[in-house]
């Protein structure tokens, strides 16, 4: 993948960090945390790897993406109205009264395949959407982004049995591997290692990348294994892009400080004047 393609990337989805600050912090709630560690892939996805025109047309035939951890929406929300799914301006109703844009995604929303929230759905739901496409010859692919606290769901173990046993290669699930839950470290509360290793066992194809990293990102998303399901194992930060959230797991859901929202944006804003200026 070229530089500038690299560039292009990281500066959407420093943006798209910038978003999520705002918005969380307007509307005084929200999950930040895993919002900023996801948000590469999910840039990924939506700037470079499915056709966004096709999904906005409703053809049969395009991509389906579902964020199983819809807690983590307001990344989610920032791309679909900067891909032109609803205007901008709505962005600044997230969380109000009578609102479309809930703390969880709903498929009242221009975009939005699946409501989801409900952890451990998602990966089940994909595979019954696979399984459907694969049946009537379809080209499209399925991508679901699941969160490594959401492993602990046991629907999430048997979609994973599910995906291999019907040879499911239109399907890529991505686990955003932050390491942290709303509870502490993932290994304290339910210990998911050697979580690649579980994967393989399944039948699955894996790979494991840094998530942070779109020359890891865009192969891993890319790749495709004749019948079988791709797991990318998506080493992320957490609340990634701002200092003093990162790797903090009292960030997966907390509010900033006024004091706080203006160090975020100030150290995002200062990234994205660098990545500019390259």
């Amino acid at each position: 993948m070229d530089m500038e393609t690299v560039r292009f990337l990281e500066e959407a989805a420093c943006k798209r960090r910038i978003d999520i600050v705002n918005l969380i912090y307007q509307a005084q709630t929200g999950h930040i945390g895993g919002s900023l560690s996801s948000a590469d892939v999910l840039t990924a996805l939506y700037y470079h790897v499915m056709d966004v025109e096709k999904i906005k047309a409703g053809n049969p035939d395009r991509d389906r993406f579902i964020l199983s951890k819809g807690h983590s929406v307001e990344g989610f929300y920032s791309i679909l109205a900067d891909r032109g799914f609803f205007p901008r301006e709505e962005l600044k109703t997230y969380a109000q009264f009578h609102t479309r844009l809930a703390c969880h995604p709903t498929s009242k929303i221009p975009g939005v395949e699946v409501s989801t929230g409900s952890l451990g759905h998602g990966l089940p739901v994909a595979v019954g959407m696979a399984i459907s496409l694969k049946r009537g010859n379809s080209p499209a692919h399925i991508y679901v982004v699941m969160g490594d606290g959401e492993q602990g769901e046991g629907s999430v173990w048997e979609a994973a049995m599910a995906g291999p046993t019907y040879g499911l290669d239109n399907l890529t699930a991505v686990v955003d591997r932050n390491h942290l839950q709303i509870s502490g470290n993932t290994e304290n509360v339910m210990c998911l290692e050697p979580l690649a290793d579980r994967y393989r066992a399944f039948g699955w194809n894996v790979i494991c990348i840094n998530g942070n990293d779109f020359g890891e990102i865009i192969p891993a998303l890319t790749a495709r294994v004749p019948g079988k399901p791709t797991a990318i194992i998506s080493d992320t930060v957490k609340g990634k892009g701002v200092s003093f959230m990162e790797n903090q797991a009292a960030w997966h859901h907390k509010v900033p400080t006024e004091e706080q929202y203006r160090q975020a944006l100030q150290e995002l804003n200062q990234r994205l004047e660098s990545l500019s200026a390259r």
